[in-house]
């Protein structure tokens, strides 16, 4: 099943090592963006002051923004220099390194903690989009769902390891009677380290496979020019541009969950901060479950009718969450929230695969995670500054997200994905572009 599912030349622990890289960057989003730092920041660093909310999202917002500004121009520079695998190692270093710097961030050190986290998540998100670009040059098209299914739930598990052995750590510190500012920057550097360490058999099996195009000199500005060029065909693209649009949707609700679930689960529900942690742990199980059969499912069911279906749980979820009152309640919203994480992610990274022209892969995996950054500054912030106007209501602001799904939803009704892969494959060469 394995060699069925990948191309021609590819050998199964190359795409062990793709996937690994999954593995090795969801501990960052799961300690760090999501169960640990994220409520730290709010509740310790920042003193739990009515904007630490506020706060945490624009820090998010404006790593976001850079991404955004950046990261598609970095694809196409990529793709003319055949240099995906020599920046994932550049980006993957700079998250390491940060991630290991909150480590320094005491009570009281907000703007230390937003500058490490701005550009933690910089290099978080463009190694995201590098590692995703060589997707289609290791799975066949109709094994793209699953394939990308696999490395989703290896991250889950790379996740779940990361925050298992730092809930271990706050036990045991927690018993010895440590504050936060003692026992969380411990979390920072196992998190770092796994990341490290990790990435390492990803840069050790990946392989390399694109050639240096012609033409390469111009740099940065021929890179532009060509990005610019590929805009002006967003008409032979239009399925791509749509995907794009529901993407900049949707994903606004999924970074909501990473960024802010902690910080809802604590100051709306009344969990401890171990509690949290076990209930992250539990969701990264279902999502790890959901993005594995979901692989499975999307390359059977289709890729547009499996996300549907994804943003739907996301829709319930939002509802469940908000009228959620006692913790058994809200576990059942963090289940459903598991399942359609794994699975609306691995659908869309899978999707943009299908529909990305073979000689513009980092360049259009640029655009999706261009995309993906869209909505990490929409949602976060737009439920930040609910929660600052109304005083705190996070109940109406987990509301409000539910609407980010549904929109994805309507705007995904306009993809053909047949029409948009025939479109990637008869795609103007770079030469021409």
């Amino acid at each position: 099943m394995l060699a069925s599912a990948l191309n021609p030349g590819v050998r199964k622990r190359e795409v062990f090592g793709w996937a690994m890289y999954d593995f090795a960057n969801s501990g960052y989003t799961t300690v760090v963006l999501t169960a640990v730092f994220a409520a730290y920041f709010v509740g310790g660093v920042a003193g739990g002051a009515h904007w630490a909310t506020f706060a945490w999202t624009a820090a998010l917002s404006l790593s976001n923004l850079i991404v955004m500004f950046t990261v598609p121009a970095m694809g196409a520079w990529a793709d003319r220099h055949a240099a995906k695998k020599r920046l994932l190692m550049l980006t993957t270093l700079g998250c390491v390194a940060a991630t290991a710097g909150l480590a320094l961030v005491q009570p009281g050190a907000v703007a230390l903690g937003v500058v490490l986290i701005v550009l933690s998540n910089v290099c978080y998100a463009w190694g995201e989009s590098f590692i995703a670009s060589f997707l289609p040059e290791i799975a066949r098209p109709e094994a793209m769902g699953r394939v990308s299914g696999w490395g989703w739930s290896l991250g889950y598990v790379g996740g779940m390891l990361t925050l298992g052995l730092c809930l271990a750590y706050v036990l045991w510190a927690q018993a010895q009677g440590q504050k936060a500012g003692q026992f969380v920057p411990v979390t920072m550097i196992v998190t770092a380290a796994i990341f490290g360490l990790a990435s390492l058999v990803t840069l050790s099996l990946l392989r390399e496979r694109a050639q240096p195009q012609a033409g390469r000199e111009g740099g940065w500005r021929a890179s532009l020019r060509r990005l610019r060029a590929t805009f002006q065909q967003a008409r032979h693209y239009r399925d791509f541009m749509w995907l794009l649009a529901c993407t900049a949707a949707y994903q606004g609700g999924v970074a909501v969950a990473v960024a802010l679930a902690a910080i809802y689960a604590e100051q709306v529900i009344g969990f401890a901060q171990q509690e949290t942690m076990a209930l992250i742990f539990v969701l990264n199980i279902a999502a790890m479950a959901g993005a594995f059969a979901f692989g499975y499912g999307q390359d059977r069911l289709g890729h547009k009718l499996a996300l549907s279906l994804t943003l739907l749980g996301w829709i319930a979820t939002c509802v469940i969450a908000a009228l959620s009152t006692t913790k058994g309640m809200f576990w059942y919203a963090a289940a459903i929230a598991g399942l359609c994480m794994g699975s609306s992610q691995s659908a869309g990274r899978a999707m943009a695969g299908m529909l990305a022209p073979p000689a513009q892969l980092a360049e259009f995996f640029g655009l999706w995670t261009f995309a993906v950054r869209v909505a990490s500054i929409v949602g976060p912030l737009s439920y930040g500054a609910i929660t600052w106007m109304t005083g705190g209501n996070q109940r109406l602001a987990i509301v409000s997200t539910a609407l980010l799904f549904a929109l994805g939803l309507l705007l995904l009704l306009p993809v053909n994905m047949r029409r948009g892969r025939e479109a990637a494959l008869t795609a103007p060469s770079t030469a021409q572009l």
